[in-house]
């Protein structure tokens, strides 16, 4: 056949198998005229070159699977001269990968810090911000309903489960602390620059995250004030992500991170799903005694407020012995 035909059965170009057959890839017949003709042998190179080429692998590094085939092999990937072709490409590959994602992760790092500097910066200018400040819940808000979700959780003992904390530690949950302590639940927390979910403020109670950590953080002393001997904040964002939420919101207390929901599976905890997120922790707040759930609140709304909502629980209901 001529190269034109070789071509079209091959899936090639003309200039791809003159190509071919210029780094010597494939050898045409010769005529007693001169004129080149390639045969179903041919056709079966040309089209392993394209598929090598379509995995990445160049035509240069191609020899090793025609020679197979020359061999007799009815696939070009059945000798070992192919195989290590293969695993260098792989290698190759995975070194690619990594170094991009030391990339990507050294971007993000710059973004996030950069997305700060800049809301700080502007807040303290009190100019218009460029990127959406999560600390200032807008106007419009769907309110939550009370479905009930919560109802089982006083009087249940929490769960011997151990959760890192954002500086670094791990907290063992069961383990009874002094006085009162707070553990306030949330969906996820946004950052400068970074967008939340599409159709976020949609959600009924979804919206607010920053802003009730503002608000617990403002009121952190009246609450230590009430007897409150620890506050914790608990999402399923990982701890990193939370570490950075509190050195940028200045947060007085640590956030726990429950990325695989142990928590709520414990404790049967309500959830909900949103755009790009399986499953996102309801918010709620646990005010906890002893290890034990002394009161819930739930559902929560407005979210920037709440503190002051549990402060003025605590003030209501001050624990007997304290009193004594």
């Amino acid at each position: 056949m001529r190269i034109g035909e070789l071509a079209q059965r091959a899936g090639a170009t003309v200039k791809a198998v003159r190509y071919y057959e210029q780094i010597g890839l494939i050898t045409p017949d010769r005529q007693p005229n001169g004129y080149r003709t390639f045969s179903e042998h041919h056709v079966q190179a040309v089209q392993e070159i394209r598929k090598l080429a379509a995995l990445g692998i160049a035509p240069a590094r191609a020899t090793p699977f025609l020679e197979c085939l020359d061999a007799g092999h009815e696939h070009g990937d059945e000798c070992v001269s192919s195989l290590a072709v293969y695993r260098d490409a792989i290698a190759e590959i995975d070194g690619v990968i990594v170094e991009l994602t030391r990339r990507r992760n050294d971007l993000q790092t710059r973004l996030n810090a950069s997305a700060s500097r800049t809301f700080s910066d502007q807040s303290r200018n009190a100019k218009e911000p460029d990127v959406t400040d999560y600390t200032i819940l807008p106007d419009g808000l769907p309110v939550p309903d009370d479905d009930g979700a919560a109802a089982h959780l006083p009087g249940l003992k929490l769960p011997p489960l151990t959760l890192p904390t954002s500086n670094g530690e791990q907290l063992r949950l069961d383990e009874p602390i002094p006085g009162r302590v707070v553990i306030y639940l949330y969906p996820l927390t946004g950052r400068p620059g970074v967008d939340l979910p599409e159709g976020w403020d949609a959600i009924p109670g979804a919206r607010g995250c920053s802003t009730e950590a503002c608000n617990f953080r403002d009121h952190f002393t009246e609450l230590r004030d009430a007897g409150v001997t620890r506050v914790f904040g608990l999402s399923s964002q990982d701890a990193d992500y939370q570490a950075e939420v509190v050195d940028r919101l200045r947060l007085p207390f640590p956030m726990l991170s429950d990325e695989s929901f142990a928590l709520g599976e414990a404790l049967r905890l309500p959830t909900f799903a949103a755009e790009g997120h399986d499953r996102l922790y309801s918010r709620l707040t646990l005010i906890v005694t002893g290890g034990v759930i002394e009161h819930v609140f739930y559902p929560i709304f407005p979210p920037n407020t709440h503190a002051q909502q549990v402060l003025a629980w605590l003030q209501e209901n001050p624990r007997k012995d304290a009193a004594e």
